[in-house]
């Protein structure tokens, strides 16, 4: 089985890149570091099959032997994202199709259509190969099929299996225009035939078709990956089989839907902020992959929500232009937010940075400049501190649940919608970074999922609201929860239809208020709050039809209309917010909503600028994670052990600047 009581440190590792002189000091250098779990064959195909049906494995035994006979298990990966020149060449008609009609070539990774029988048929026999020789090697711990699914297609391939995937899911032609309001620019569609992706076109594409035909990727590529899991389970049962999430409001994925599919959730995180926006995000990513991973343990029958940081970089932040070179001890910060919140080790792309390719100078934990240097040796600290930490167990202490839809999301970024800046990520993002800020511990949800335990519920910009997810809401509020609902929440039904009667359609008798008028704001634009905050992108003409006004607008066309309301609800409370406050105001405001609804933050104590994660385990007490994001040293009142030095904490820790602390608590 995959998991052997340790937490897991390594990455990526392409042997296929360097010669076989090298991996001798690979296993070597891996020793050392800790390494205990690689990544091998994710972009080995053409190494591996050279041409049709002839398979070179010489090389790939020689390093999975090295690699065990060093004590170091294998994530065996299908190398099934990146196809040969040869498969591009023998099929150029599963050769991927922009929206615009123009055909993409060979020369990168992901040229594929994973419509397309050739591709799929292709996908199988390597993945089959693999089996066949692998699925009982001694260092074989785990399968990864593919790398990073997201691509997408608009060739003849997709418009024949779109039309399958509609006739499915609406089932017949009446359904399917009643739902995208075909009726609309005389869109009415009479023969099925007539149905194609949605092309590059003269203006703006029909919202509905925009949102089925993301989540016909989505089924379409879990598909492509219950292919090859199936195959991978078939030969060896008791190997698990996944597959790294890569996130980023692109990926057609409901990545909390697939997780029912695979044995252990793994997920890609590359922060893309270099200040403290860096850690916001850690903290949401891992937050997000947990929630992922106990939504799939409910579909299995199991209880762990563990999961598993696939993939990040050592020692850079990829942001817009330029990459930032990570501050010595963050990478360590990271990487232990990410445990903290349930991950089963740290995962990196990649071991060796090669010497050309594409991304030549993409981060490594053995760096250009070889195993003598920084990010070498803060790998080796790492190594021996996830070491440290492997009896850290349990439940991460919650008690906010925040509402993320993925097809809320694809839908909110139609063009025809009222601004260009409604992201119901960005406003998930918004949300998270408020409670991080304020100390509270927050887990993320489905609608429908169970919220037994959880105080309050976190609705941002829920914009498509189903009967069921209106209905949920509801019982949860009149049964004594605390709700907070963002603008757009309840807005649209399932088919991105909009509700009518006054926004917040399907919510808007719960919250006690009628929208009537909305008001974009421009990106320099702001509104002035009666408690002295701001608020951002969006304001509405909001009327109180029971609520209880908290905030007004000041100024302006809106002085004094409310802008934040409060009502109540059968035993409970929903609270309703008709702007993106300033992220000190949200903060305010999330941490009174959570008072009131009798939570206190996990370290009330904590200096600002101190975060603080606490797992729980019944058999075994808890564990008190505490990361010092500032550069100055900072007290935090706590007793315990530390697990990563070894020392006793009578009565409060001493933090050095960047500094953690991993507390086994008393």
């Amino acid at each position: 089985m995959f998991s052997d009581g340790r937490l897991c440190f390594g990455g990526d590792y392409n042997p296929e890149q360097w010669p076989a002189s090298v991996w001798a000091e690979d296993v070597a250098l891996m020793r050392q570091a800790g390494v205990n779990l690689v990544t091998v064959g994710v972009f080995a195909w053409s190494r591996l099959e050279p041409a049709p049906g002839r398979y070179t494995f010489d090389w790939l035994d020689e390093v999975l032997d090295l690699l065990h006979a060093g004590g170091i298990r294998v994530a065996l990966a299908t190398p099934t994202a990146s196809p040969p020149p040869w498969f591009s060449a023998a099929h150029p008609g599963a050769l991927p199709v922009t929206a615009d009609g123009v055909r993409l070539h060979h020369g990168s990774r992901d040229t594929y259509c994973a419509a397309a029988p050739a591709y799929r048929t292709a996908a199988l026999a390597i993945a089959g190969a693999l089996a066949d020789r692998y699925a009982h090697h001694p260092a074989l711990a785990l399968w990864r099929v593919h790398n990073e699914y997201g691509t997408t297609c608009h060739c003849e391939h997709t418009a024949r299996a779109f039309r399958r995937w509609l006739a499915d899911r609406h089932g017949d032609l009446a359904a399917l225009n009643d739902a995208w309001v075909t009726s609309f620019w005389s869109q009415h569609y009479s023969d099925w035939t007539q149905i194609s992706t949605p092309r590059a076109t003269q203006y703006l594409a029909n919202p509905g078709q925009l949102l089925d035909f993301r989540r016909f990727w989505s089924d379409t590529l879990l598909a492509a990956y219950r292919e090859q899991r199936d195959l991978l389970h078939a030969a060896n049962p008791a190997i698990p089989v996944t597959t790294n999430y890569v996130l980023g409001d692109w990926v057609p994925v409901d990545h909390a839907r697939w997780a029912g599919e695979v044995d252990l959730v793994a997920v890609d995180h590359y922060p893309s902020a270099v200040d403290i926006g860096a850690e916001e995000q850690t903290a949401l990513v891992g937050d997000l992959a947990r929630g992922w991973a106990r939504h799939g343990s409910r579909h299995r029958g199991d209880a762990t929500s563990a999961w598993l940081l696939m993939e990040s970089a050592p020692h850079q932040i990829h942001t817009t232009g330029r990459a930032h070179t990570k501050e010595p001890g963050r990478m360590t910060r990271h990487s232990l937010a990410h445990v903290a919140r349930g991950s089963q080790g740290a995962m990196f792309f990649q071991w060796r940075a090669p010497v050309g390719g594409a991304e030549r100078f993409h981060s490594a934990l053995v760096p250009h400049a070889g195993p003598d240097s920084r990010v070498f040796r803060e790998a080796t600290a790492l190594g021996a501190a996830l070491h440290r930490l492997a009896e850290v167990d349990g439940q991460v202490e919650a008690g906010v649940a925040l509402v993320v839809d993925a097809a809320s999301g694809w839908a909110l970024r139609h063009p025809g919608m009222p601004s260009d800046r409604l992201d119901h990520q960005q406003e998930t993002a918004a949300a998270h970074r408020a409670l991080w800020h304020a100390g509270y511990g927050c887990d993320i949800v489905l609608p429908g999922d169970p919220l037994t335990g959880y105080r309050l519920l976190v609705l941002p910009a829920l914009y498509l609201t189903d009967d069921d997810t209106a209905q949920w809401v509801g019982e949860y509020v009149t049964g004594g929860g605390h709700l907070l609902a963002t603008y757009l929440s309840g807005v649209a039904d399932e088919h991105a239809r909009v509700r009518l009667g006054g926004y917040p359609g399907a919510l808007r008798d719960l919250l006690g208020v009628r929208v009537e008028e909305f008001h974009p704001l421009a990106a320099d634009d702001q509104v002035r709050l009666s408690d002295g905050g701001t608020g951002r992108i969006w304001a509405e003409t909001l009327r109180p039809t029971g609520a209880q006004v908290i905030t007004a607008y000041a100024g302006g066309v809106l002085d004094g209309q409310p802008a934040i309301t409060r009502h109540r609800a059968g035993s409970g409370t929903a609270w309703y917010v008709s702007t993106r406050p300033d992220d000190a105001t949200y903060r305010r405001l999330l941490d009174e909503a959570a008072r009131s609804a009798g939570l206190t933050p996990v370290c009330p104590d904590a200096p600002a600028g101190v975060e603080a994660v606490r797992r729980r385990a019944a058999a075994h007490g808890g564990w008190l994670f505490l990361f010092n994001h500032t550069d100055t040293p900072q007290r935090v009142p706590a007793r315990g052990t530390d697990l990563l030095t070894a020392t006793a904490v009578d009565e409060a820790v001493q933090l050095p600047p960047g500094g953690v602390a991993v507390l086994r608590e008393h």
